[in-house]
């Protein structure tokens, strides 16, 4: 045998030997997970494909309650309970989400968590007049502020956060939307419905003034649907050039908003979408100031936040917007 020709055999067989280890290897770890499979369910249908379970691997964004349910009494009540929750939050986001990043839903109010700042991306609630109909068992003097277990503790802001911030713990869904029931009021109070927002001018004055005008709206329309959130606007320095700047607190960073802002649809009871759109800054604001003169485009608001709000309705079936006519 010359020398090409013993290369040329002993090439050949290292490759028949390496094909044939890998078909074995494979064969061998097909057939271990089928069999492990028959001891476990944990499988999940994606596209008619079967994906075994396993940590860290992702398919969709997380939609979830925000508390856990713990039944009290049967499996049939526990069943209506979250069919009523379900029917709830089906409610409160009839035209669409602006998004999905990490959304929990509370019994009388839905929001997306921004994990990095420790403040809600937004907050939806429905509101109608039978709905803020005060009850007298309901108090907020029973209520306490209190981090949402439901947030993983690196992600959550707590108490301590704003202990000498000099910012208030300022309500997204306002506690004054939600006192049907002691357990949506209570709800409210969660940190992860707060947001660091200056006291005195702005959280206990003209921000109060917009909320009451919101449940004011309650006795225009059938049914107010309302989003709120945060934002970090830029804003030109001495060098001229544009920074997104703002504070942090606490041992948890949570960020303090520049500007907070509310979408609003009101419902006419003949079916009629009208919208309003404010952006408030996190400042004191001279209380006599008009509310009218926090109005400003939607879509302003949509491009400076990163979502799309009532993304359902179409801009051109909106009777009004900010109360003028389309």
């Amino acid at each position: 045998m010359t020398k090409l020709t013993r290369m040329i055999f002993n090439m050949s067989a290292i490759s028949t030997i390496g094909v044939g280890s890998w078909y074995l290897g494979k064969y061998s770890e097909r057939k271990r997970h089928l069999n492990a499979n028959k001891d476990d369910n944990e499988l999940y249908t994606f596209s008619a494909t079967n994906i075994k379970k396993m940590p860290g691997l992702p398919l969709f964004g997380t939609v979830s309650a925000a508390t856990a349910f713990v039944p009290t009494e049967t499996e049939t009540n526990m069943g209506s309970n979250l069919s009523a929750t379900s029917k709830r939050v089906s409610e409160i986001m009839k035209y669409g989400f602006p998004g999905l990043d990490h959304v929990r839903s509370y019994e009388d109010f839905v929001l997306s968590y921004d994990r990095r700042n420790r403040v809600a991306h937004w907050v939806f609630e429905h509101l109608t007049r039978d709905r803020l109909q005060s009850n007298t068992e309901v108090s907020r003097s029973k209520c306490e502020f209190k981090p949402d277990p439901s947030i993983h503790p690196f992600f959550r802001s707590d108490n301590s956060d704003y202990k000498r911030s000099g910012y208030d713990r300022g309500h997204l869904a306002a506690a004054g939307n939600h006192k049907c029931h002691q357990r949506h009021l209570e709800q409210t109070f969660f940190l992860t419905n707060m947001a660091p927002q200056v006291g005195a001018g702005f959280n206990r004055d003209s921000w109060n003034r917009l909320e009451k005008y919101v449940r004011h709206l309650t006795k225009v329309y059938k049914d107010v649907y309302v989003c709120t959130g945060p934002l970090y606007l830029p804003k030109v320095e001495s060098d001229g050039k544009k920074y997104v700047r703002y504070e942090v607190i606490g041992a948890n960073h949570v960020a303090v908003p520049t500007h907070f802002y509310k979408i609003i649809v009101g419902e006419t009871y003949d079916s009629k979408l009208e919208m309003e759109a404010f952006v408030m800054p996190n400042t004191p604001i001279d209380d006599n100031t008009p509310l009218t003169n926090f109005q400003v485009p939607p879509e302003s608001v949509e491009r400076a936040a990163g979502l799309l709000f009532f993304d359902k309705i179409s801009r051109d079936k909106l009777h009004k917007i900010n109360g003028k006519k389309c």
